[in-house]
């Protein structure tokens, strides 16, 4: 068949190949393969010889991305979450877009636009990626952070008001082209409109898909088939982003944010979050080879002077101002820095509002040309700042909270970890009057524990300060309960130094990390597969009890 008449197939096929190889070198030479994403993106894009993939199919591909990736999200969240940090993500984010949008319209003063054409400028350079700023979050294993949540509630107050500015700024160019006295009212309608949907859409999805979701996925899982659970974990993951895009006007990845989020209160979550990982991970690398296809290097002859300014506004400027708004807001250091590397880049709705720009005759095709160049740049050197000025989560954490009345416990236990495993065991050992100290690095679960009368220390396993506060030194037995087998291999060297006598138990879901923490130092490891085969083969070897 002529490839002319695949073009699906031979973008899918072109991106991901050649993704592949360049993502393949940029490892070798040990830089982030996201940057080897983008020149794939340029291999293939119209501005470069030789083949050249469809834009808007892959455009339309990395939408797809953008959705798994921000459902991925979602399962590890809660309207908990959410609403904690509501007091810094709310005023945080509109603060920082406030800023970033003045500072684009400075620049497009000294280029001679007129203020609308700046301020939907400014706008554009204000908002970030969620693909990208969701892969650092991700590849430093701090999404389920207090920092990390943050910086996604930051960004679902981002996308919020953007979905705001696409739907106000056609009435809003009418206003300002036409007679503004008369006209001002046309402003309120599709205000009020949206306000509403966005309400509707909220109602539907906390009232109504709070019920359906997970009894739909529950009537699955008893089907027995993992073909239809992966089936329907992939059906409500894009439906109810394409529902909420189609009859709310939210934004995709919003839709499919608040999907995780409600399938995240279930006991399926960890499954879904299985199922769903590679087309997520396949689909994102094609979200950066569209972006990378954008770029037009012409751009960079053409206004070298504005393209440094426009990508100073993005990694430097409005960083600065979120670094500074998080620390206002009384939050350390680590939270503030992580907020703004992760804010240091554009993406998706940037290339909306400068499509929509220049389709109104609002924004020159300069503007745009800026947009997508400082995107791409921004994109490129964003994984670098995260790796100069981003704590890993394997580095010292915020301050030590330690209990009242423990520095006298002997051959007590330590519990790490408070999820669906640490409270099993918190419980059984609170039931048998065992002494034992937990430590949990996440606020809100720690503050859990403590109502339920456990004696906690709020903070890093890995820190020294979090262990000598449990009294590692003198206790017993350390229990590792949280799922990340790599990460609790590390917590056994760094226990072993303190205390080289300690009993330690972990947890694992692999071979592979059963294997690294017994050579960590692990005297004994559980993997729930392995202990459920155990059993299941203990209880066949008893004989079975005869019927009356």
């Amino acid at each position: 068949m002529p490839m002319h008449h695949t073009p699906l197939i031979a973008t899918i096929v072109a991106g991901l190949v050649i993704a592949f190889i360049m993502g393949s070198i940029a490892h070798k030479l040990k830089v982030s393969p996201i940057a080897g994403y983008l020149l794939a993106g340029i291999l293939v894009g119209p501005h470069t010889p030789g083949f050249v993939g469809d834009g808007d199919l892959a455009a339309e591909l990395a939408e797809i991305g953008v959705i798994l990736l921000m459902f991925g999200v979602g399962l590890h969240f809660s309207l908990r979450d959410l609403l904690s940090v509501k007091n810094v993500a709310v005023p945080g984010a509109i603060g920082q877009i406030a800023v970033a949008t003045l500072m684009g319209m400075g620049l497009s003063w000294t280029m001679g636009w007129d203020p609308l054409a700046g301020f939907v400028f400014g706008l554009a350079l204000s908002v970030a990626s969620t693909v990208v700023l969701l892969r650092a979050l991700q590849g430093f294993g701090i999404v389920d952070t207090e920092r990390g949540r943050i910086a996604v509630g930051w960004l679902i107050v981002e996308d919020l008001v953007m979905v705001l500015a696409l739907v106000l700024l056609p009435a809003l160019a009418e206003v300002m082209k036409g007679d503004a006295p008369a006209s001002w009212s046309a402003l309120l309608v599709p205000l009020a409109q949206t306000g509403f949907k966005i309400t509707g859409f909220l109602f539907v999805m906390l009232v109504v898909g709070r019920r359906v979701i997970p009894w739909a996925l529950h009537w699955v899982v008893h089907t027995g088939s993992r073909e239809l659970f992966r089936l329907a974990v992939l059906a409500i993951a894009l439906g109810v982003a394409f529902g909420a895009a189609v009859v709310f006007d939210v934004s995709f990845a919003l839709g499919a944010f608040f999907a995780g989020m409600i399938l995240g209160e279930t006991p399926l979550s960890r499954q879904a979050t299985e199922e769903t990982l590679p087309l997520r991970d396949a689909f994102a690398v094609l979200f950066f080879v569209s972006v990378g296809m954008l770029f037009n290097p012409q751009i960079v002859v053409d206004q070298p002077l504005a393209l440094v300014a426009t990508v100073l506004i993005i990694v430097f400027g409005k960083s600065v101002a979120a670094y500074f708004i998080v620390r206002a807001l009384k939050h350390s250091h680590r939270t503030a820095i992580t907020a703004a590397a992760s804010l240091a880049q554009i993406g998706e709705f940037s290339f909306i509002l400068a499509t929509l720009g220049t389709s109104l005759a609002i924004l020159p095709p300069a503007g745009r040309d800026l947009i997508l160049a400082g995107a791409l740049l921004s994109i490129f050197v964003n994984p670098f700042i995260f790796n100069w000025f981003v704590p890993k989560r394997q580095e010292k954490t915020d301050p030590v909270e330690m209990p009242a009345d423990t520095a006298d416990l002997r051959d007590h236990v330590v519990l790490i970890g408070y999820g669906r495993v640490g409270k099993l065991i918190a419980r059984d050992l609170k039931a048998r009057d065992r002494a034992f100290i937990l430590i949990e690095d996440q606020a809100d679960t720690a503050r859990e524990a403590k109502e339920a009368g456990l004696n906690v220390v709020r903070g890093n396993a890995l820190d020294p300060a979090a262990l000598e506060a449990a009294g590692i030194e003198r206790a017993s037995k350390l229990l590792i309960a949280i799922p990340e087998g790599f990460e609790g291999g590390a917590v056994v060297e760094a226990v072993r130094k303190l205390n080289p006598g300690i009993a330690i138990v972990a947890r694992a879901h692999s071979e592979a990390e059963v294997a690294h923490l017994e050579g960590a130092g692990a005297g004994e490891v559980v993997m729930g597969e392995r202990e459920i085969a155990n059993r299941m083969l203990s209880i066949c070897a008893v004989p079975l009890a005869r019927q009356p």
